[in-house]
């Protein structure tokens, strides 16, 4: 987590990097559209998740909810930042990075 958190500083994510941690990525840059379209473009339960996430911060509840249960998950009501961390961590850990 903290070398993701660190590679924030660079101009794009490190070469390599799975889609959803890369929507994650340029999520936490402020670049919401880079984002989205990484996310829309791939066909995974991961990649799902993300794009609930990127709704939800745009403020369209409906549509996250359609991506939340595409992904299989929840809909998650705590702060965007922890479920910033959560997706983030989770993704990591599932040998994603």
């Amino acid at each position: 987590m903290a070398d993701f958190k660190a590679s924030l500083s660079r101009a794009a994510p490190a070469p390599g990097l799975d889609a959803p941690l890369a929507a994650l990525w340029w999520a936490a840059k402020g670049n919401w559209h880079e984002a989205h379209k990484i996310a829309q473009d791939q066909d995974t339960a991961d990649s799902a998740w993300v794009h609930a996430y990127l709704h939800r911060v745009e403020g369209d509840a409906a549509n996250a909810g359609y991506w939340y249960r595409q992904a299989g998950k929840p809909v998650a009501t705590g702060s965007l930042e922890t479920e910033w961390e959560r997706m983030v961590s989770a993704l990591l850990g599932s040998g994603n990075a």
